[in-house]
């Protein structure tokens, strides 16, 4: 039964850092967005930007990342120390807690870190003109881009 228990640690283990994976890779596809739409020319009032590239090159991208890592890793020795006198429907239901929980943290740094990208990319496209702005993967052809300028007004360089 002993074996059983590390087995279940494991699982539980893997289980936890599969979540944090897929928050990542769910906070990456989020941004590319659902509808795509052919932009009129670069002339035009509609603005294009690489969420992704902001994303990743946010200052805060770093520091979210090294928190989630934390909270998982806080996680895990959490359930292995209080899962151990647990019987596996205990278990089971824990394991639920928690990835419920960071869950909810996960959405939390994603939802803080879009809304300053949203911020600056809504001054950007104030200063331009702009009525519109879409991310790059939805357009067809034109717009125009201004992943740069939301860069340097996100890092204020």
């Amino acid at each position: 039964m002993l074996n059983l228990g590390k087995k279940q640690v494991k699982i539980v283990s893997l289980t936890v850092a599969v979540l944090f994976m897929l928050g990542i890779v769910g906070l990456a596809l989020s941004q590319s967005g659902s509808t795509s739409a052919a932009a009129a020319s670069s002339s035009s009032n509609i603005g294009v930007v690489n969420y992704q590239v902001l994303v990743s090159n946010h200052p805060d991208a770093a520091k979210a990342q090294e928190t989630m890592q934390a909270e998982v890793e806080s996680a895990k020795k959490d359930f292995e120390t209080k899962s151990a006198n647990m019987n596996d429907k205990e278990k089971q239901d824990y394991m639920a807690q928690v990835q419920q929980r960071l869950s909810l943290k996960d959405q939390e740094l994603s939802d803080s870190l879009r809304s300053k990208i949203d911020v600056a990319i809504k001054a950007v496209a104030d200063a331009k003109g702009l009525t519109i702005v879409m991310d790059k993967g939805n357009v067809v052809y034109g717009g125009l881009d201004i992943t740069d300028e939301v860069g340097k007004k996100i890092t204020g360089k």
